[in-house]
């Protein structure tokens, strides 16, 4: 063999992919895989204010109605399809549906993921500094909100923060599906739980606790609105990360013998459960000292720092806070990566760590875009309207438009193609056999399951779609 064959064979090599499929070893691994990709910042730090601006308790009721509701059923919607298909989110479609334009579906998923990771890592970054800060006894200041603008504003601490977040997620999905994902998650989840109960108990033992308790504990209806049911619905649908494609690309890796029932379950009870310890966790505190409920997405930022400023332990509880925070990011972030590096090895055939390396720099840069949205980039925006009251013409940064393309268009518009998918195009025989994990596992809910999946969810999602892009008004 000449040198010239050798260097090509050798080239050959790195990149070539393994034909050998990797899956979970264990139901537990797929449970914590699969919950840590749902539970994420969107549990921990949208999730408060989210339910904060819509009222407390009816909006909890309301939210757990459509996570079980909902949820759950469009959930098995993609479990089918990805462990069906035995493949990523775009080769699932073209494999189950041959010459068809069903795999564009797919592909929005993996587009949708390559986009929300570009500007969650931004988030997750702003999580690694403000661990930094506790850690090193800077968190406390005189003005909380001017020292989150001037860190945001920042042209380099931010871009830092966010290169290391991506190296991180990057690291653990470069050691593959075992090692690597069910492996960390499985250390992960746990310790995020660990965290979230110290904090816990913190709060409620607060003086005042109790009128948080009571806002998140105790329904009053007549603050719900139309609005508030649909931000309901949009909060179960987002947090279970549903319509970007981690769902068909994780259940591709579960085995025939495991039961999707019980799995999405399981997944949905630990992402409620978060939820609602985030809200045990946040709102006595936010009431123990007189601040608002409804401070929107500074809640995290600004206005805990000053909470933990004033309460015996302050610096500990701070450092706990800001790395369950940066864990439940992680969790997440490992999840939307795996959903493009999936798509790099089996569309264009080359190894995990090629395609995660080539996946983490391609969303990093585009990241960079998001990072610095607020500081050299401010200068690119677009109008999207006026407000009513001042008449000021309100801007959408390039941060904003990654985020409102990802959330209001294609994940919502996914997850509607992929139930009307399962509901009108794939057999029922065939989603029975996968859902029944091919006739051993029965159960009185199927039919249930699948009346959801092909009249209830559409409609559902198609109402969340439609607001989300604005053809639906205050109701």
């Amino acid at each position: 063999m000449t040198k010239l064959e050798k260097n090509i064979c050798k080239f050959t090599k790195i990149f070539s992919v393994n034909s050998e499929r990797e899956s979970f070893s264990s139901t537990f691994g797929i449970i914590v895989a699969t919950a840590g990709s749902a539970i994420g910042l969107g549990n921990i730090w949208r999730f408060p204010y989210v339910t904060g601006e819509n009222g407390g308790g009816a909006f909890l009721l309301i939210y757990l109605l459509f996570v079980f509701g909902i949820g759950v059923p469009v959930m098995l919607s993609e479990m089918i399809i990805g462990r069906k298909a035995g493949a990523n989110a775009l080769g699932a479609f073209k494999k189950l549906v041959p010459g068809s334009l069903w795999w564009l579906i797919g592909l929005m998923g993996v587009v949708a993921a390559f986009i929300i990771l570009a500007f969650y890592s931004t988030v997750a970054g702003w999580t690694l500094h403000y661990v930094s800060l506790s850690l090193s006894g800077n968190l406390f200041a005189d003005d909380y909100a001017a020292q989150f603008e001037n860190f945001k504003n920042s042209n380099i601490s931010p871009v830092i923060w966010h290169i290391v977040f991506m190296i991180l997620t990057c690291a653990i999905v470069i050691a593959g599906v075992k090692k690597g994902i069910e492996k960390y998650t499985k250390i992960l989840m746990p310790l995020l739980v660990l965290f979230i109960i110290l904090i816990c108990v913190r709060s409620i033992t607060l003086p005042g606790a109790s009128k948080g308790l009571s806002f998140l504990f105790s329904p009053d209806f007549s603050k719900l609105s139309g609005n508030s049911i649909l931000a309901a619905l949009g909060q179960a649908f987002f947090s279970l990360s549903i319509g970007m494609g981690t769902i068909i690309t994780y259940a591709s890796y579960i085995r025939k013998k495991e039961n999707l029932l019980k799995i999405s379950s399981s997944v949905a009870v630990a992402d409620f459960l978060v939820a609602i310890l985030a809200g045990i966790m946040i709102f006595p505190a936010v009431f123990a000292f007189n601040y608002e409920p409804a401070s929107g997405p500074g809640l995290v930022f600004i206005t805990l720092p000053r909470i933990f400023e004033q309460i015996p332990a302050g610096e500990i509880f701070a450092v706990i806070f800001f790395l369950l925070l940066t864990i439940a990011a992680l969790t997440s972030s490992i999840s939307v990566l795996e959903v493009v590096v999936a798509f790099f090895i089996e569309e264009l055939k080359i190894k995990r760590r090629s395609a995660t390396i080539s996946a983490g720099i391609a969303i990093t840069i585009l990241g960079l875009f998001c990072t610095l949205s607020w500081s050299n980039l401010k200068n690119i925006y677009i109008n999207v309207g006026s407000s009513t009251e001042m008449g000021e013409t309100k801007q959408m940064f390039f941060f904003d438009m990654m985020e409102f393309t990802a959330a209001n268009v294609l994940l919502p518009l996914g997850g509607l193609l992929i139930v009307i998918f399962v509901g009108w195009i794939l057999k029922k025989n065939s989603a029975v056999n996968e859902l029944s994990s091919e006739g051993t596992i029965t159960s009185k809910f199927f039919n249930a399951l699948f009346f959801i999946i092909k009249f209830i969810a559409p409609v559902a999602i198609a109402f969340v779609f439609l607001n989300g892009i604005g053809l639906i008004g205050d109701w």
